[in-house]
């Protein structure tokens, strides 16, 4: 499909907690709808997904405030740029489209859509500057995650060779006190010897969350490995 497509016109109805995006085609046709929580890296995650359909893409929100401001910064700091379709006439547009009621998605859809068919609305511009910055913050930033995955599968492997029990006990991408654990506690013996009570109150004095928890779930893993590796 990536290589029949020209070009597409992306319209976002914006709001505080998410946006609704929508690329329609030449035809109008939609190609790509989805809800994209207003985070960076959730929204890096959907321009990916947006370019990898197509290189030229037209872009339009409803909204040139606030709500708006982390996605058009990242689309700034991506080479891109936004019109302004105000929401006046996407109700009156709105009216054009019968068949489906009001929706985020059928938002995103006539605002996309009316973009491809009209070329006067005004650009939304993004100082040089800050796309620049942008860009620099958001590229430094993949790098870091990069070396976090990197470091974090290095974690794994080398955990599965001493204590694969453990290994498997936690998801090591998001449980920070799993992390903290293994900065003292890498061995089946070690765990068992300080026991629950210790290693919460140790997990408990470097703010761990649900020490509790944690403990029991290392002192269980434990408990299934005797053989020292």
């Amino acid at each position: 499909m990536a290589e029949q497509l020209t070009r597409l016109w992306v319209g976002i109805d914006a709001g505080k907690a998410h946006h609704w995006l929508a690329a329609v085609d030449e035809t109008g046709a939609t190609i790509w709808s989805k809800k994209v929580p207003n985070d960076e890296s959730e929204i890096l995650t959907a321009l990916g997904e947006i370019f990898a359909l197509c290189d030229q893409v037209h872009w339009a929100v409803d909204i040139a405030g606030t709500a708006s401001a982390l996605l058009l910064a990242l689309l700034a700091a991506h080479g891109q740029q936004a019109v302004y379709v105000p929401g006046r006439t996407v109700n009156r547009m709105s009216g054009s489209y019968r068949g489906e009621a009001k929706t985020d998605a059928r938002d995103a859809y006539v605002i996309a859509d009316t973009a491809r068919l009209r070329r006067d609305f005004t650009s939304i511009r993004v100082p040089a500057q800050l796309a620049a910055d942008l860009a620099l913050l958001t590229a430094h930033r993949t790098d870091l995650i990069a070396d976090r995955v990197r470091m974090l599968n290095r974690l794994r492997d080398m955990l599965t060779g001493i204590f694969p029990a453990l290994e498997r006990a936690f998801d090591y991408t998001d449980q920070k006190g799993a992390l903290i654990l293994l900065t003292r506690h890498q061995t089946p013996a070690a765990i068992r010897r300080h026991g629950q009570a210790r290693l919460t109150t140790w997990l408990k004095g470097r703010n761990v969350r649900n020490p509790d928890a944690v403990a029991a779930t290392a002192l269980q893993a434990a408990r299934t490995q005797h053989v020292t590796l």
